[in-house]
């Protein structure tokens, strides 16, 4: 099964045009959506999850037009938006339990069935019985996805999964997406370029509500090879190389500027070549949109 979005745009009442004309095919499997905020993720995710509508445009799940038929598309998707509010005073298990009715599970012996096993995959198991009020960050985040996957979805969007998570809690939410995404299309919103790298077999930056880069990450990273070069230098040369090279990004290394550059050769003034990262490809889309405009 295949997402495929067809000339997407999308104009809010204030003049805010959030797409512009964006195409993209998704296939199955994890597939990354990295922007900065307010590139249009969030609403692309949720014109995809039948949330809003678009001005134009369409989009395909398999053999089902999304715009056309939203009630058979909702049955196939499960959705974890950035932000979502859950019954604080009700267990893990009672709130699960919940979801799962709604989501058409009517046999009691069955929705108990699928709650477990639901608890179990996201190791939420241990504690079913706990008010989720007095959950973590992380642990809030897993139950959000066995919700999601209450419906037992065939498309699944997670956006903004991991801000604000701890190392520990990040890696163990990564893990459990990708295990996910070995039956699903999964899609993941996000601006933080190592979750992309380390879980994603396709992958597309977006900016100004538009598709600048598609891909694997593996082949946009090798396209980088060779064209990015690093210098350390001091703060009060900064400005003038800034001004006179193709920057990608710059950091603080023990209190001194270092910045990649991105050149088909050597640019010289003291650069070494330095190994490409998604981040290098990341930010160089990004700049390059930004001094077009």
């Amino acid at each position: 099964m295949e997402l495929v979005i067809q000339n997407l745009s999308k104009t809010y009442s204030n003049g805010v045009r959030a797409l512009a004309g964006l195409s993209l095919t998704v296939p199955n499997g994890m597939f990354g959506l990295l922007g900065p905020n307010g590139a249009g993720k969030s609403t692309l995710m949720r014109t995809v999850a039948t949330l809003q509508r678009p001005d134009s445009g369409t989009i395909r799940l398999g053999t089902l037009d999304v715009l056309a038929q939203p009630d058979e598309v909702r049955k196939l998707l499960g959705y974890l938006p950035q932000e979502f509010g859950l019954y604080p005073n009700l267990s893990a298990e009672m709130v699960l339990d919940h979801f799962a009715s709604l989501k058409g599970v009517s046999v009691r012996q069955e929705r108990k069935a699928l709650v477990d096993a639901l608890l179990q995959q996201t190791n939420l198991y241990e504690v079913r019985a706990k008010r989720v009020g007095g959950f973590s960050g992380g642990m809030k985040q897993r139950l959000g996805i066995a919700i999601a996957l209450a419906g037992q979805p065939q498309l699944l969007i997670v956006d903004e999964p991991t801000a604000g998570l701890d190392p520990t809690e990040r890696r163990r939410f990564l893990n459990l997406l990708a295990d996910i995404s070995e039956d699903v299309i999964v899609i993941l919103s996000t601006h933080i370029v190592d979750d992309i790298r380390e879980l994603c077999q396709r992958m597309a930056i977006i900016d100004r509500g538009q598709v600048v880069l598609a891909g694997d990450p593996r082949g946009v990273i090798d396209a980088m090879r060779g064209r990015v070069w690093s210098r350390t230098m001091p703060r009060a040369d900064l400005p003038a190389f800034l001004a006179s090279h193709d920057v990608i990004s710059t950091r603080l290394v023990s209190g001194m500027p270092t910045v990649h550059v991105y050149s088909e050769t050597d640019p010289g003034s003291g650069f070494a070549s330095a190994e490409a990262g998604l981040e290098d490809a990341y930010f160089h889309r990004i700049g390059a949109l930004t001094t077009a405009e």
